[in-house]
């Protein structure tokens, strides 16, 4: 949910524009600050930076965002077997039209991913299914683990084929790729997309690649039993591969219309069992690829209210000596449509502090909080206090 200034919003950001007054009550009451959630050199992205969050060094624990969704998804990965994020794009005239065939529903998408593997899975290939758009492709027995892959969301209007597959091992994804598009273009789903005036799923985007991650569980590592909810297979993944609870939402999408409510509802009923919940909300991140201003803004407020706003009301109940964090693992601002490597906002609220009483929850105000900017793998010890 971070960003920057935009013009249509008279230079301030859509979390200075939001209503979100319990974030601005954690950061005025609590303890602020920013997150270097992104290593030096390390591509900015949710992977990467959640690994952080939970507190594990990415430079020495990531191997690719393919394997963390595979986890998620029941996939047991083999020595040599390497895991792709696989996204059913649209390909039009030479360009990345949508990264996410128009946020296909996961139904379609299974249809697609069942006749890819019926064409295509064999030996060394298999597809599985996700949610939407983000599925997986597992490459076994063969040298793909270097290939040089770019992110769909990051050439969403450009010319896809100057971001092809390339390097050593390419020349199989680049025919996978040639091979699947055959298979999808004249399938009854992208024609019944087409009837609908939905854009087609016409393609695979293989990238994101990775061999299976060795993590120490997170309640070995911290002392305490935790959940995570989340409506994407990439954090559920890193839920999977820590040993954290992955809780199940009934109507978290992933996308604008989430069960917000529900995610709040879930984490109070999660924390009678657990010790730490970590809630992750996609939205705003959606509307940042987008260019979406107006359901960014929506977004926030409605975390604010159904999420923050639910689990600080119930939250009492549960007794004393808890402490609720707020935060952004990335910035996705409007004017890139992408992730950024900058330091993302924090705050944490505990009965036990007092507060920095900075203005707001926002990229700004939190600069004024005693926290400074804190090593994103760092501040699960400060959060449960190690």
């Amino acid at each position: 949910m971070a960003d920057y200034p935009l013009e249509d919003l008279g230079g301030r950001t859509p979390l200075q524009v939001a209503r979100k007054p319990n974030m601005d009550m954690v950061a005025c009451e609590g303890k602020c600050g920013l997150l270097e959630t992104i290593p030096e050199g390390m591509q900015a992205g949710s992977d990467v930076a959640i690994l952080s969050i939970l507190g594990y060094d990415p430079a020495r624990h990531y191997t690719g965002r393919g394997p963390i969704e595979a986890a998620a998804l029941g996939v047991r990965l083999r020595g040599g077997d390497v895991a792709f994020r696989c996204n059913l794009v649209t390909l039009e005239g030479g360009v990345m039209r949508d990264y996410s065939a128009g946020h296909i529903s996961s139904s379609e998408a299974r249809e697609l991913v069942e006749a890819l593997n019926e064409e295509l899975g064999g030996g060394t290939v298999k597809f599985y299914s996700g949610v939407s758009y983000r599925n997986i492709l597992v490459v076994s027995g063969l040298d793909v683990d270097g290939v040089e892959c770019t992110p769909p969301h990051d050439i969403t209007g450009m010319n896809f084929e100057d971001y092809l597959p390339r390097g050593e091992g390419s020349e199989f994804l680049l025919e996978l790729m040639k091979n699947a598009r055959k298979v999808l273009e004249g399938h009854p789903v992208n024609l019944r997309r087409a009837r609908d005036g939905k854009p087609p799923a016409n393609s695979i985007w293989p990238w994101g690649q990775g061999g299976k991650p060795e993590l120490q569980g997170f309640e070995e590592r911290f002392g305490v039993r935790g959940a995570i909810i989340s409506a994407v297979d990439l954090v559920r993944g890193l839920g999977v591969l820590t040993g954290l609870e992955v809780v199940n939402v009934p109507g978290a999408t992933g996308y604008y219309d989430t069960n917000y409510a529900g995610k709040g509802e879930y984490a109070l009923r999660a924390l009678e069992k657990v010790d730490f919940v970590l809630v992750h909300v996609e939205a705003p991140d959606e509307a940042g690829h987008a260019g979406d201003i107006e359901n960014k803004v929506k977004a926030i407020e409605k975390i604010d209210s159904e999420i923050l706003g639910r689990i600080l009301g119930g939250i009492s109940g549960l007794g004393e000596g808890y402490r609720v964090a707020v935060l952004a693992d990335h910035p996705t601002p409007i004017v890139k449509r992408t992730h950024t490597r900058d330091p993302a906002p924090v705050a944490v609220f505990s009965i036990d502090w007092d507060g920095d009483g900075v203005e707001g929850f926002d990229e700004f105000s939190v600069r004024k909080g005693s926290l400074g900017v804190v090593k994103g793998y760092d501040f699960m010890n400060f959060l449960i206090g190690r």
